[in-house]
């Protein structure tokens, strides 16, 4: 089979370097981003007069016929044509005859590959903005429903101070929040297309690059032919949004599998994302958890292999930069179906309330509150500070907590104290203290929802 390309060749490509070369075997899906870059190139051709209008309808035709007989199946794909773009054309060719062979007038594989890239990154990052606003919405739903569920908030993962869990659920918002504005900042930042770069130098013929640029959605088309062919940082920022993203899930999935444990025992797992073992008949396991957990891992590789292969590339296009589309298609498909996956995990998880709050109980998670109550009544914070730590370590021998001093006890470490301390450290008190902006308490965090109920990016 003579390549499209052959004419300067005059022997086979051998079997070995053809299945090396050919990247069939993935950009195959990239196919309805190419039949749609093409069908906006050969209205161009035709409008600026450099095929005919009737040209342009067989070819587009054609390609219509082509998508739709892709979609049925009906297609196989050969890698003696190497990639999906020599293969629909070959399809093309075959089709409608030699018109077919018009197609490539004024464009090159180097700028057909960007922009079919480019517009399969860019319906990713709107399908994934949906997905997000969707993991927001369900974070958010759980934490109205959990704004009076206090548990122990950690750093080092001691317990450091109560919080409710619809605080530590509207954290995880903010993440999600920060991703979704990542991919809103993709997209106004690769608003250009490259259509039209040719293969390095632009081309002889009177194109209209607005032109095809408007057709396809795209702001404008890039201003420089070598940077149009060679930019990938696209592809870099997207991997680097979805390496973000699963960073962010798997923090979350680090959390309820340390809670779903029995020595926590704040949460369960719906059995529909759990998993037993083969062995062992007890067993419960949060597998979905620990799959997105080493997925992430994944998604870190993905982008290193971008950036790697980007490191030391001379301008304009080479052949390297063939290895940009499995690791962006992998990136890009392990977040979604993490996304996916984590939505209905958490809308079935189970919360174990009374477990939350017992364990508030312990650990002297009220210190700080204490230690607060004796600064308003006049001490110093460092004193107040040194005082309490006194008092804790009294209590850890003495195998009591802070509510349980009497009143004359604590009078006797500071006669400042008062009748009012009780309240003041009692657990649910000491929530709802932090009044501050971003806090913990009910005030603060009805405010935080309803500010991303009501915010739009």
């Amino acid at each position: 089979m003579k390549k499209l390309w052959g004419g300067r060749f005059q022997s086979e490509t051998s079997n070995i370097m053809e299945d090396f070369n050919s990247s069939i075997g993935f950009d195959w899906k990239l196919y309805h981003y190419d039949i749609e870059g093409s069908k906006a190139h050969v209205k161009m051709l035709a409008e600026t007069g450099i095929i005919s209008r009737e040209e342009a309808g067989l070819i587009i035709g054609g390609l219509e016929a082509i998508e739709a007989d892709i979609d049925q199946g009906l297609v196989e794909f050969t890698s003696k044509h190497e990639d999906i773009h020599m293969n629909i054309e070959a399809l093309l060719i075959e089709k409608i005859g030699q018109v077919g062979k018009k197609i490539h007038t004024a464009r090159s594989r180097n700028d057909q590959v960007a922009l079919d890239l480019k517009l399969y990154a860019r319906q990713s990052v709107d399908k994934l903005s949906g997905l997000l606003k969707e993991w927001i919405d369900i974070l958010v739903n759980m934490a109205e429903e959990n704004i009076d569920t206090i548990m122990p908030g950690y750093t080092h993962l001691q317990r450091a101070q109560p919080i409710s869990l619809a605080h530590f659920l509207m954290a995880h918002v903010e993440m999600a929040r920060r991703d979704l504005l990542r991919l809103e900042s993709w997209k106004s930042i690769h608003n250009t297309m490259p259509l039209g770069s040719g293969a390095l130098a632009g081309t002889s013929f009177p194109i209209d690059r607005h032109m095809t640029a408007k057709d396809l959605g795209f702001e404008m088309p890039s201003m420089n032919s070598l940077d149009g062919v060679s930019d990938r940082d696209f592809v870099i920022d997207l991997l680097g949004a979805c390496s973000v993203g699963m960073m962010h899930l798997s923090r979350l999935c680090e959390e309820l599998i340390i809670w779903s444990s029995q020595e926590f025992a704040f949460v369960e797992m719906d059995d529909a994302y759990s998993t037993g073992s083969s062995m062992m008949p007890q067993k419960k396991n949060p597998d979905a958890c620990e799959l997105i957990r080493g997925k992430t891992g994944r998604v870190y590789g993905d982008l290193l292999t971008v950036l790697s292969m980007m490191k030391a590339l001379p301008l304009a296009y080479n052949k390297d930069m063939q290895e940009d589309k499995e690791a962006l298609f992998d990136g890009v498909e392990t977040w979604t179906k993490a996304l996916m996956v984590a939505k209905p995990m958490m809308k079935t998880l189970k919360v174990k309330k009374d477990n939350m709050l017992r364990a508030t109980r312990q650990g002297f998670l009220n210190a700080t509150d204490l230690a607060d109550y004796l600064v308003k009544k006049g001490l110093t914070f460092r004193d107040s500070h040194r005082l309490v730590g006194e008092i804790v370590f009294d209590c850890i021998e003495k195998g009591i907590g802070l509510e349980d001093i009497s009143l004359d006890d604590y009078k006797a470490y500071c006669d400042l104290i008062g009748e009012d301390i009780f309240d003041n450290i009692a657990i649910e008190a000491c929530v709802e203290s932090r009044q501050s902006l971003g806090g913990p308490s009910r005030d603060q965090v009805v405010n935080h929802i309803e500010f991303v109920r009501g915010w739009n990016v």
